[in-house]
C-alpha cells in the first residue's frame, strides 16, 4: 500500500527530520518513532538559561551561542517569515531567538531554532525541538515529544503532545493536536481538534477502502498531508488520514479512515 507510506503524505526529502520517517511503510509508525529520534538528535540550547517551571522574570535572546539578558532592542517583524527583527550593540540580528518575559520552560531538554520567538504566557516542556522562525503564542502548550520544524505557528491556546509539524504548518488559534502529524504549509483553523483518543476501550482502527487496519496505538489522531486546509471547529476522529491538498469543511466532525489527495470532506 504505497499510498499509505509518508512519502505520500509528505514532501519528506525536503524536512530537516525526514530521518523520522526512515523505514516507515505505514506513515503513522513515524508517531511510535518521536521519542527515540529526539534522544538521538535533540541538542538542547536552552540550559543557560536556568529558570525552569516558572515564567521568565525578564525576556531573554539567543544568538551566536550566548543568551543575551541585556544590550539589545527588539524591533519587531513577521516571525514566520523570517522578519522578526532584534538589534544587539548595535547590529541588526534576525538570526535572533527571542523568548519574553512570562514564557514557561519547563526543563532543560529544548531546543529552539534562528528567528523563532515565544510569547509570553507559553509553556514547554521537554524533549522539544522547535524550528527556525516559529512563533509559539500566547499561553500555547507544548507537552513534550514535540518535533517542529521551520516558518511554523503554535497558537494562542494550542495544545500540542507526541506531535510533528512539518515546515509552515499552522495551527494558530485554539487547536488541539495530539499524537498527530501536520504536513508542510497545511492550517488548522481555529477550534481545530484533532482527537486521540477513542471514548471505546481497544486500539485505534483505520477503514482503508473495504479492509481494516489496526494500527497498535492506544493514542492515534491524525496525519493531514501537505497543503491540506481544515476549517474553523472541526473535529477530525481518531485515526483520519487526510491526503495532499484536501479541505475539510468548517464545524465538521471527520469520520476516521483514509481519504486521498484533494478531498472535499463537508458534513
Amino acid at each position: 500500500m504505497d499510498f499509505l507510506r509518508p512519502e505520500a503524505f509528505f514532501d519528506v526529502a525536503a524536512f530537516r527530520h525526514r530521518g523520522l520517517f526512515a523505514g516507515c511503510n505505514q506513515v503513522w509508525q513515524a508517531l511510535a518513532k518521536i521519542p527515540a529520534y529526539l534522544a538521538e538528535c535533540l541538542e538542547p540550547n536552552v540550559g543557560a538559561i536556568g529558570c525552569w517551571g516558572r515564567p521568565l522574570p525578564q525576556t531573554v535572546i539567543l544568538w551566536k551561542n550566548k543568551i543575551w539578558w541585556d544590550g539589545y532592542e527588539i524591533l519587531g517583524g513577521e516571525v514566520n517569515r523570517g522578519k522578526f527583527r532584534v538589534r544587539i550593540g548595535g547590529e541588526e540580528a534576525s538570526q535572533a531567538a527571542v523568548l519574553f518575559a512570562g514564557a514557561v520552560l519547563w526543563d532543560a531538554q529544548i531546543f529552539l531554532g534562528e528567528g523563532s520567538v515565544v510569547e509570553p504566557g507559553a509553556l514547554i516542556k521537554g524533549p522539544t525541538i522547535i524550528g527556525a522562525c516559529t512563533e509559539v503564542r500566547q499561553g500555547a502548550y507544548m507537552r513534550g515529544k514535540c518535533l517542529v520544524g521551520d516558518h511554523c505557528v503554535v497558537g494562542h491556546t494550542t495544545e500540542m503532545k507526541t506531535s510533528v509539524m512539518l515546515d509552515g504548518a499552522k495551527a494558530g488559534h485554539f487547536a488541539y493536536i495530539g499524537d498527530s502529524i501536520l504536513g508542510r504549509n497545511c492550517n488548522l483553523g481555529a477550534g481545530t481538534k484533532l482527537a486521540n483518543l477513542k471514548i471505546t476501550e481497544g486500539t485505534v482502527q483505520l477503514k482503508i477502502g473495504e479492509e481494516i487496519i489496526d494500527s497498535g496505538m492506544r493514542k492515534f489522531g491524525a496525519i493531514i498531508g501537505d497543503e491540506v486546509q481544515i476549517g474553523c471547529n472541526a473535529v477530525t476522529n481518531p485515526g483520519t488520514l487526510l491526503g495532499r491538498r484536501s479541505m475539510v469543511f468548517p464545524v465538521v466532525s471527520v469520520r476516521a479512515g483514509y481519504y486521498g489527495p484533494n478531498s472535499f470532506v463537508s458534513a
